[in-house]
């Protein structure tokens, strides 16, 4: 078995408060893995070069978890080496007042990526079931269909050339009210806080029953979902970086064929 398939096999889509601390990668030695994110984060970079240059291909990332489980620290960390002109990250956050008047699925289509790009959603579309879903804006009838519509979204985007990986970033409860607690007892964390976190928080078995659900439901072969361990950050950006390297280089990536001509010109 491939890592993918090795990581859903020991991590099938179910989320367990102890699910959220295993290091199923790890080596069982923090510098030495954190090497490992290093080295895979370069690979990504090269692979990413050649992605580019193609023009042929089109990669979109997809990061989902509850507040604190890791998001940015997972594009400073995996992706934090790729060259800006191939590669965008979109923070996807409540609609505007423009956006809400279209379908929920309009923002985000247009953010998806162009031929050689690589793209990194922090929060997505899932954002349109899970928020109003626990907080009883839309009902069950109304999340069967968004579930429905979402597959059908994606099923589109790989149809069309677009490679869809998903990543849910699992913390446990008691990680995340340290991760909590840290920001609010350091003076340089404060920018990061946001009371409406501590709000939300109170609807953990809400959210972390619903995200259940939407894995479940949208879970597909073309678009698959990995749950990824990340009470450990270094696990967390070496489980993922794994499956960045391994999908990317079952690519078989190459650049363009070199041009005759250009051997002959001489720069004056």
């Amino acid at each position: 078995m491939n890592v993918r398939e090795q990581f859903r096999a020991r991590h099938p889509l179910k989320l367990t408060e102890d699910g959220a601390g295993a290091k199923p990668l790890s080596s069982g030695n923090k510098e030495a893995d954190k090497a490992r994110v290093a080295e895979q984060a370069e690979r990504i970079a090269a692979c990413q070069d050649i992605f580019y240059a193609e023009r042929r291909r089109k990669l979109l990332i997809i990061l989902q978890g509850m507040d604190t489980s890791g998001k940015d620290g997972t594009v400073r960390g995996v992706f934090g080496r790729l060259d800006p002109l191939g590669v965008r990250c979109v923070a996807i956050r409540a609609p505007s007042v423009d956006e809400r008047e279209r379908d929920y699925l309009w923002r985000v289509h247009r953010e998806v990526p162009a031929q050689g790009q690589l793209v990194v959603f922090n929060r997505s579309h899932y954002e349109d079931v899970l928020y109003p879903a626990v907080h009883g804006q839309i009902d069950d009838k109304e999340c069967t269909r968004r579930y429905q519509q979402i597959r059908d979204f994606e099923r589109m985007l790989c149809e069309t050339g677009t490679v869809v990986l998903k990543f849910f970033l699992h913390i446990s409860k008691e990680e995340q009210r340290q991760r909590l607690q840290a920001r609010l007892e350091q003076a340089d964390k404060h920018w990061k806080v946001d009371p409406n976190d501590l709000q939300e928080r109170k609807y953990w078995d809400a959210y972390r029953a619903f995200y259940q659900s939407v894995i479940e439901k949208t879970d597909t072969d073309a678009a698959p979902w990995y749950v990824i361990p990340a009470d450990s950050k270094t696990h967390r950006n070496l489980a993922i970086a794994s499956i960045m390297v391994e999908t990317l280089d079952e690519m078989k990536l190459a650049y363009p064929p070199a041009n005759p001509e250009y051997f002959r010109i001489r720069v004056t």
